[in-house]
C-alpha cells in the first residue's frame, strides 16, 4: 500500500474536542496493559507458588517470562520505528495485536491439568513468553507515541498523567476483580476467572485507544529514516546523557514498586497477619492514593517543575517504607476492628500505605515525563529505541529482583504448606526487608541519579 507524502503537526495546537479525545484516547491505552500488569505484579508470583512450584522455581519463572518481555523490546521497538502505514507507525501495532494479547494474558491463569511441577514450570514459562510478546506489541509502539504527538512540555506531561489515571483506575479495577473473584489465594484454580474478565478489558481498551490515536497519530511527528547501521544508533542513544539519567531512575523507582507489589500478598497475611480477603482489599487505599498522587504531582510539576514533585514525593515514598519496619502484627485472637488493638494497628498500617501510595506515584509519572526531553536532544527522534531500551532496562532489572526474591522465600525458610503462625521468623524478617528497607534504599538511589539533570529544557521542534 502507497504510503501518502507526511507533513507533521505537533498536538498541542489541537483544540476542544480534539484534544480531549487525544487525552481520552491516550488515557486509555495504559488501561488494558496496566490491568495485565497489576494483576502479574501483585498475583503472578502467588499464583506458581500455589500452583505447586516452590518460591525460588516460581520467581525463576516470573524472572525469566519478565526477561524475555525484556529481550524483544528494541526488537518490536526497531520494529515499529520502520513500520510505514497511513496510520502512521504505532497505531497498526496497537490495533493488530489487540485481540491476541487478551487472549494471552487470560491464558497465564490457566491451571495446566498435569501435576508434576516440572511440566507446570515450562508451561507457565510458554504461555508467559507469548504473553509478554504480544505485550511488548501493543505498550511500546504506545509509549513512543507520547514523545511523537508533541514537543510541548505540558502536554507531554497531560499524555503521561491521563496514561497512568488509566493505568491505575484499572490497576484499582483489577484489584476489586480479584478480591471477588479470586476465592483463595492458596487455590490456583480460583484465578482464572479474574484473568478471562482482565483479557476482555485488555482487548477493548487497546482496540478503543488505537482508535481514538487515529487522526493524531497520523499527522504526528514520525522517525526519521536516516541512513546508518542500527549499532550507530544504538552508539547514540547509550551516550545521550539525559536518557542515562531517566534510565537510572525508573528502573531504581520501578525495581521498588515492582518488589514492594510482588512481595504485599506475603507481607500482609504472613508478617501482619491480616485476615486473607482483607489482604485482597487492603491494596485499594494504594492505588486510590496513587491516582491522587498522580494528580499531585502533575500539578506540582506546572509549578514547581518535576524535580521538585519528584524529590517530594521520594520522601514521602521513604518515610513510608521505613515505617513498614515498624508495623506490629495483628492479634488472630482478636477481630480484626476490635479496638482499641487491632483497630489502631490497621489505622497505622492503612495510613502507611495510603503515604506509599502517594509518593509512589512519581514512579509513574516522572520517569516518562523526563523521557521525551532524553529524546528531543537526539537529532534523529527514534522514540521507539528510546522507550524499547527504557523498558527493556526495567524489565530485566525487574525480572532480577524477583528472582532473587524467590531465592530469599526459599532461603529464609518459607514454606507454603505451613501456616502463617508457623512460619520462621528469618523468612519474617526477609519479607518485612523485602517491603520495606529495601524499597526505600532504590528510591533514595533513584533520587541521587538525577540530582544533576540540567534545568534547562531543550527546544521545541
Amino acid at each position: 500500500m502507497p504510503v501518502e507524502a507526511h507533513q507533521p503537526s505537533d498536538a498541542a495546537d489541537l483544540r476542544g474536542g480534539a484534544r480531549q479525545r487525544l487525552l481520552w484516547a491516550y488515557g486509555l491505552g495504559d488501561v488494558g496493559t496496566g490491568m495485565g500488569a497489576s494483576l502479574i505484579g501483585f498475583y503472578l508470583l502467588r499464583f506458581y507458588v500455589a500452583a505447586g512450584l516452590p518460591p525460588w522455581q516460581a520467581g525463576l519463572a516470573f524472572g525469566i517470562g519478565r526477561l524475555w518481555d525484556a529481550v524483544n523490546d528494541p526488537v518490536i521497538g526497531w520494529l515499529s520505528d520502520k513500520t510505514q502505514s497511513r496510520w502512521g507507525p504505532r497505531v497498526p501495532w496497537i490495533i493488530g495485536s489487540a485481540l491476541p494479547l487478551g487472549v494471552a494474558m487470560a491464558a497465564m491463569w490457566w491451571l495446566p491439568p498435569w501435576s508434576e511441577a516440572a511440566v507446570r514450570f515450562l508451561i507457565f514459562l510458554l504461555i508467559s513468553v507469548v504473553a509478554n510478546t504480544l505485550y511488548t506489541a501493543v505498550n511500546l509502539p504506545y509509549t513512543a507515541l507520547a514523545a511523537e504527538l508533541s514537543g510541548d512540555t505540558g502536554l507531554r506531561t497531560q499524555l503521561n498523567t491521563a496514561r497512568f489515571t488509566g493505568s491505575i483506575l484499572a490497576t484499582v479495577t483489577a484489584a476489586l476483580l480479584a478480591g471477588v473473584l479470586v476465592r483463595d489465594l492458596n487455590d490456583p484454580a480460583s484465578y482464572l476467572p479474574v484473568g478471562l474478565v482482565a483479557g476482555l478489558i485488555i482487548t477493548a481498551s487497546a482496540l478503543l485507544c488505537g482508535w481514538g490515536l487515529l487522526p493524531a497519530a497520523r499527522r504526528c511527528q514520525r522517525p526519521e529514516r536516516a541512513p546508518g547501521t542500527t549499532r550507530r544508533l544504538l552508539g547514540r542513544v547509550a551516550r545521550n546523557g539525559r536518557f542515562a539519567m531517566v534510565l537510572g531512575l525508573y528502573l531504581l523507582l520501578w525495581c521498588a514498586l515492582q518488589l514492594m507489589q510482588a512481595v504485599s500478598l506475603f507481607f500482609l497475611p504472613v508478617v501482619l497477619q491480616v485476615p486473607e480477603a482483607l489482604s485482597k482489599l487492603i491494596l485499594l487505599p494504594f492505588l486510590i492514593s496513587s491516582l491522587a498522587g498522580l494528580w499531585l504531582w502533575n500539578s506540582v510539576s506546572h509549578r514547581s517543575g518535576r524535580l521538585m514533585a519528584l524529590r517530594w514525593g521520594g520522601m514521602l515514598w521513604i518515610g513510608a517504607c521505613l515505617m513498614v519496619m515498624v508495623l506490629q502484627p495483628l492479634d488472630p485472637a482478636l477481630a480484626s476492628w476490635a479496638w482499641p488493638g487491632n483497630a489502631l494497628k490497621l489505622a497505622l498500617l492503612l495510613t502507611t500505605i495510603t503515604v506509599a501510595g502517594v509518593g509512589a506515584s512519581t514512579a509513574y509519572l516522572i520517569p516518562w515525563s523526563l523521557l521525551p526531553d532524553a529524546i528531543d536532544v537526539d537529532p534523529e527522534k527514534p522514540a521507539g529505541q528510546y522507550s524499547a531500551w527504557m523498558v527493556l532496562a526495567q524489565k530485566v532489572c525487574i525480572s532480577v529482583v524477583i528472582a532473587l526474591l524467590g531465592v530469599l522465600l526459599t532461603a529464609s525458610g518459607y514454606s507454603e504448606a505451613l501456616p502463617s503462625t508457623a512460619q520462621p521468623a528469618s523468612a519474617l524478617v526477609a519479607i518485612r526487608l523485602c517491603m520495606g528497607l529495601i524499597p526505600a534504599l532504590l528510591v533514595v538511589l533513584g533520587l541521587l541519579v538525577v540530582r544533576r539533570w540540567p534545568q534547562r529544557q531543550p527546544p521545541r521542534p
